[in-house]
This record gives structure tokens, sequence and C-alpha cells, in this order.
């Protein structure tokens, strides 16, 4: 069987079971304190290797055992289990939203693990779109033009089950808090139909954006619930009608509106809102600081059904072809000529 192996899969055989044998080892003679907060990489050899991790991206994750920093390519990796990653992480609640701080970088399929049952869709009857939930009461953020002109909306989302599964459930009582047309944002509250609390997603604090930067998106583009797409940040700031946007080659679709821009923290970064039609890998996403002051302010933008500013938009009127008074208003009822 070794004959028709690889020779490069055979070295990796060989040095994944070395490192194992280190990880091993080092945790043999590790007090049983350190113990106590080992993380366990799961190799998908069926080994596994006892230490700290000091770093993991979508490509390889570093192991401190101890005696050595070991490293392995994510390839080989089936699971990594931490018991002190929750406690490594500070979570700061700010207005309706939260920012956190030392969340570890992992792959997006990790990220959707985590972060799926935040993402939400909305339905309305002229559409759907998607959303993100930012707070543990429900508070939502998605894009204005979603639900412009609607106030008969639709969440549906996804609850962890104890089997590691997700039930799906469409909640009707939604509420439209506020809208922001001009930035194209608008702040919905979906009440947990069992009274609980709801799985959230971090808002990016001090904003850090590079060109080339790994980041995803999940949203229901065309419909197609809970779609993970990926890409690069093609430039940080694109301008727009004196707006910035967060230019993406994420692949970015009718139905992803309003749904989350994801760094590999696993932070909201931006909400996605548009792609140029007719272009390939152009998409772009309004920036989490633009988010962050419309929650700020939203009391500035509270949705009132009877003001027609508020979710509604008003096309302009055809322009004039000629001057003068229409014929239909020369009648004489109002002392203008009547029409021969």
């Amino acid at each position: 069987m070794l004959m028709n192996t690889p020779i490069s899969k055979l070295v990796t055989a060989a040095r994944i079971a070395a490192c194992v044998a280190v990880g091993f080892a080092a945790a043999a003679s590790a007090p049983a304190s350190a113990l106590a907060s080992t993380d366990v990489v799961k190799l998908k050899s069926g080994a596994m290797v006892g230490g700290t991790v000091l770093k993991r991206n979508e490509h390889r994750i570093w192991v401190d055992v101890g005696a050595d920093v070991l490293s392995f390519s994510m390839d080989d990796v089936a699971n990594v289990e931490s018991e002190s990653a929750g406690a490594k992480v500070a979570v700061k609640l700010d207005t309706l939203f939260s920012t956190a701080e030392g969340l570890a970088e992992l792959p997006p399929r990790d990220q959707a693990k985590i972060l799926g049952p935040a993402v939400i869709k909305v339905s309305t009857p002229g559409g759907l779109g998607s959303g993100v939930i930012l707070s543990r009461d429900g508070y939502a953020i998605t894009n204005a033009h979603v639900v412009q002109g609607e106030t008969n909306l639709r969440a549906t989302v996804w609850f962890a089950q104890p089997d590691g599964t997700l039930k799906r459930t469409d909640i009707d009582d939604v509420e439209l808090v506020a809208v922001n047309n001009h930035i194209d944002l608008a702040l919905i509250k979906v009440k947990h139909p069992e009274g609980k609390d709801f799985p959230f997603a971090p808002v990016q604090d001090a904003e850090k954006l590079d060109i080339g930067q790994n980041v995803f998106a999940i949203g229901s583009p065309l419909g197609l619930e809970r779609t993970l797409t990926q890409g690069v940040i093609s430039t940080t700031q694109r301008n727009f009608d004196g707006l910035t946007y967060i230019q993406t080659d994420t692949p970015i679709n009718p139905g992803n509106s309003g749904g989350p821009l994801f760094n590999t923290k696993g932070e909201v970064i931006g909400i996605t809102n548009m792609g140029i039609r007719g272009g390939e890998a152009l998409g772009f996403a309004i920036p989490a600081r633009y988010v962050k002051d419309f929650i700020r302010n939203r009391e500035s933008f509270a949705y009132d059904r009877n003001n027609p500013n508020s979710g509604h938009n008003y096309q302009k009127p055809p322009a004039r072809s000629m001057e003068g008074a229409p014929p239909q208003l020369k009648d004489g009822s109002s002392g203008g000529t009547a029409a021969k």
C-alpha cells in the first residue's frame, strides 16, 4: 500500500506522529493546573495533541505544548476543543450591541457554527433580505431597502438544539424600530417565542480593515437560506454619494442585503447592501462605524407609520414638457382661462 501513497503524504504522516508524541510528553509532564486549561487538537488520524492554541487561521494552527510549539495544517485537523477559550474573551456591552476583545481567529467553517444562529432572514410581502442579531434581546440590523414601505415583517431564525442541529423557526412578531434611508440601515426587534435570549454576533470595536483581509458573508441570496460566501476586502473606502463602503470580492447577491460581513474573528465589520449589476466580484458593505452610530442615535430615526419620511420611498415626478398650466386645469374654476 505504501507504493501507492505519495511521498508528501508519508512525510506529513510521519511529522504528525512525531508532533503528537512531543505533545503528549509535554502534557504528561505539565502540572495539573496547566492541564485544566489545556486546549485539545483532534487530528483526522485519530490522535490528539494537548497544549495551548497560540494562533489559528484558515490554513494552519499553532499549539504550545510546553517544550515546543507545534504547527499543523488545518487539512489534518478534525476538531479543536478549548475549555478556556470563553474565559479569554472580554465582552463589552454598548447600546443594543456588543463588542469583544480576545476573540480567536478561526476559519469561516468554524465561525459559521458559532455565528450562524445570529444571522436571520427578513421577509416582507414585497421581497426578502437578511439580517444579523446584535443583542440578546433580539435587536437586529438589516437594510432600509429590505423593509422599505413595509410594516408586515417576518424573521426566520435558527435555534440550536441539544443534538447540535438547528431548528428553523418563523417569527411574525417583529417590530420596526428605526429607519435611516440615507445610509440604508434599519433596526428591528424580534421577539423570542419562548421569551429566551437570542444568540448574537459582536460588532468590531476599533475599525481595523486591510486590503486583502479575509472576510465572509452569511445570508439568504435569492432565498437560499444560510448561504456562506467568502473572499477578501478589495478596498476599505469606496465612495458612493458621500458615504464610504467596504468593497469586497465576496459574492453578494439579492437576498444578501442586510446580512453581516464578518472578519475571521467573528466580528461584524459591515452590513452587505449592494453589488454592481453586470459586474463580477464587486460587492459592497456598510462599515460597522455607520451601524454603531445609527444604533446609538436611533431616536433620531425612530420609525413612525404616520410620517411619510419613515419607511417609504417616493419617486420623483416626471418633468413637465411645456410651460404654463396643464390644459386640464384651464376650466375657469380658479379665474384661469377656460380651455377651448
